[in-house]
């Protein structure tokens, strides 16, 4: 049992194992969300995560918008009992960063206790603009906001003027829950990690930033570790966690929308070569992962007990 990851389903499982529910691949209608996670908890998973966008734009195809994440977490929660859910990652930039802490709160409060707060400073400039959000200074914006939201949720109150954002005498009741849920960022900036990495449970790295191989992670595994050493962190309090691709039955190229597209190849293969590739992630230090599936339904979803049951057996 530990505060990011809480207690594994089976203690063989060598790394808790999540999925990423549908962003802009399609319209996924509410129903269609709900019997995926609901598939994902019934078979076993960990965790389910949804995206924090709102909206795409590129030149080659039609403009694209999901649901927005915090909504939908307060829906999944009550629409799930075991499996921990969270955004990956979560925008400080959507949302006045003390109400974002009101929402956390009321998520976790709602999931029973399940939500991992994944946070992240945002890219994707189309969305702020067509939205009216500043998308200068985001990462000065983001420090300001994650002590904000890490005071709220972990200490309940917080008196705070800044360059960017004032709140005063500001108070969540009812108080979330000791401690506040655990909290998660998803970036390799030297800057954002000298931010976050005193503080946060979890560090989340994006498939396409180690090439979705164990190989490739390694070093920047090693990074994480060196900048935890600079901010004073014991390395080992902060979890490794990776999202990564994985291809199944009846694969269409599923278009995912990364700032940077790096080169890698998916995971593939049979239950046993997919099961054997999570263990490697396992052996070089990762206890968590996100699949990003291809192609993303409830039977891919479904698809992965085998690889479940193959990980729970050692």
């Amino acid at each position: 049992m530990n505060r990011f990851g809480g207690s594994l389903l089976a203690s063989t499982r060598p790394l808790k194992v999540g999925v990423q529910l549908p962003e802009v691949e399609r319209v996924v209608r509410w129903p269609e969300l709900v019997a995926m996670a609901r598939t994902a908890e019934s078979i076993g998973l960990d965790s389910i995560w949804v995206g924090d966008h709102l909206l795409y734009r590129y030149p080659d195809a039609p403009p694209r918008g999901p649901w927005e994440a915090w909504t939908s977490l307060a829906g999944l929660a009550a629409a799930t009992s075991r499996v921990q859910l969270g955004p990956l990652v979560a925008s400080t930039s959507f949302h006045n960063p003390a109400m974002l802490a009101k929402m956390a709160a009321t998520v976790d409060e709602i999931s029973g206790g399940r939500l991992i707060v994944g946070l992240g400073a945002g890219w994707n400039e189309t969305e702020y603009r067509a939205f009216g959000f500043p998308y200068d200074r985001r990462v000065a914006r983001f420090e300001e906001a994650f002590m904000i939201i890490r005071t709220l949720l972990g200490e309940g109150s917080i008196d705070f003027a800044g360059t960017f954002y004032e709140v005063r005498d500001c108070e969540l009741l009812p108080r979330p829950r000791p401690g506040g849920p655990p909290l998660l960022v998803g970036s390799i900036g030297e800057r954002m990690l000298a931010i976050t990495l005193p503080h946060v449970d979890a560090w989340n790295g994006w498939y396409d930033w180690f090439g979705n191989t164990p190989e490739g992670l390694r070093p920047l595994l090693e990074r994480i570790d060196a900048a935890c050493r600079v901010v004073g962190r014991d390395p080992q309090a902060v979890e490794r966690t990776v999202a990564l691709h994985v291809r199944l039955t009846g694969w269409v190229g599923r278009k995912v929308n990364e700032q940077t597209a790096g080169a890698f190849a998916p995971l593939a293969g049979s239950a046993e070569e997919i099961a054997d590739a999570l263990r490697t992630f396992a052996r070089v230090g990762v206890s968590h992962v996100q699949l990003v599936l291809d192609p993303i339904t409830e039977a891919s979803i479904a698809e992965l007990a085998p690889v479940l049951e193959l990980l729970d057996r050692g």
